[in-house]
């Protein structure tokens, strides 16, 4: 469109076209119904928020009316890392036991073997970490699961020779291992 041939008329059209438009856009927009449950989350939100704000107003005044020495005297809550495990040294592990050490092998605690392993795998134990976690009832409860010919093994130290395994003291973990054969304690 070549717009140096337009004349007077033909932008006063253009301009009222335009107008009419965001005219009729307007009237649309307002008399178009609204949903009910946007009308009811909006005024919720602002009651939340105004409640928000009574509360943030209460302890900016109880802040503001504690000495320094109350503020300085009051404990600093510092949550504990999550999730912060050390990183697998096999050639450490291999050092210590004499033989190649995969992650998370529970075969590694003394007393597990493949088909113990598999229960605990069965029940979402599937890591040292899992294992050390876990009490000595639940790891009875996993064993008794098996039947009657896993009686005989006694699960009182796996927890802690997982934590040993999981937090990486590998000649801890031999030493006490050899100085208690079958696990016990």
């Amino acid at each position: 469109m070549n717009f140096e041939h337009l004349t007077t008329s033909s932008w006063l059209l253009l301009a009222m076209f335009g107008i009419i438009c965001t005219i009729f856009g307007y009237v649309w927009g307002k008399t178009a119904p609204k949903d009910p449950s946007l009308s009811r989350e909006l005024s919720t939100l602002r009651e939340r928020t105004k409640n928000l704000q009574l509360e943030l107003e209460t302890c900016n005044k109880q802040l503001t009316s504690m000495s320094e020495a109350e503020v300085a005297s009051k404990p600093v809550k510092i949550p504990p890392p999550q999730n912060v495990r050390v990183s697998f040294n096999a050639e450490l592990a291999k050092e210590s036991f004499g033989k190649k050490i995969k992650l998370d092998d529970l075969k590694v605690i003394e007393g597990i073997g493949p088909k113990i392993e598999k229960l605990f795998h069965d029940h979402e134990i599937r890591s040292w970490e899992d294992l050390s976690k876990v009490s000595v009832h639940k790891c009875q409860e996993v064993l008794d699961s098996g039947g009657d010919r896993y009686r005989i093994h006694n699960p009182g130290s796996w927890p802690m020779q997982a934590k040993m395994a999981s937090e990486g003291k590998w000649k801890a973990l031999a030493r006490w291992q050899e100085e208690h054969k079958a696990g016990k304690l």
